[in-house]
């Protein structure tokens, strides 16, 4: 069984990113995971914005990772880059937290002018962290997103461009093992 950790960066509790990250959750191809969470907008702010390196929240989300075989990293787009929310956070990881995990990075936006902040943005700090086998990342337009009765539904090319991304998460996992 895989032991896989979410990160969600949005600042918001009822998002789009954070709606993705529990749609791949709930997909057959994850129900053998071990997974643990983290949404970055639940960690104290002070923490976040006085870069308290030594927060005990910080600290056992560290721990969380470290153990992890595989990251799921998701992000908003806001103004052209990640959240900034995310990167306070990620500034404050050990710098090879990320080592011999495999990362899977996707991005949600609301224009496709956005579609490189992935490879632009998000991938040189996931390379800073120490990870060596970060998967192309996906980008999800938010108007594909939708709730509907407390259901996640995918519309436009989301729903297959995740599950193609799932399977290359899940065989580079297993090829781990």
């Amino acid at each position: 069984m895989a032991r896989i950790v979410t990160i969600s960066g949005s600042p918001s509790p009822s998002s789009r990113t954070k709606a993705v990250v529990e749609y791949i959750k709930g997909l057959p191809a994850a129900k053998g995971w071990q997974t643990d969470s983290i949404e970055v907008r639940e960690l104290p702010p002070e923490d976040l914005v006085y870069a308290r390196f030594d927060s005990p929240r910080v600290q056992n989300t560290a721990r969380l990772l470290e153990q992890a075989e595989g990251v799921i990293i998701a992000t908003p787009v806001y103004k052209a880059s990640y959240a900034g929310l995310l990167k306070a956070y990620l500034d404050l990881l050990p710098q090879d937290v990320l080592a011999g995990k495999v990362v899977w990075p996707i991005a949600v936006g609301g224009t496709l002018a956005h579609l490189l902040v992935i490879d632009y943005a998000l991938k040189p700090v996931l390379y800073a962290l120490g990870a060596q086998n970060v998967l192309s990342g996906i980008y999800i337009h938010d108007r594909w997103i939708r709730r509907y009765q407390e259901k996640i539904l995918l519309e436009g090319e989301a729903e297959e461009r995740i599950r193609t991304s799932l399977e290359r998460f899940v065989r580079n996992l297993t090829q781990r093992e």
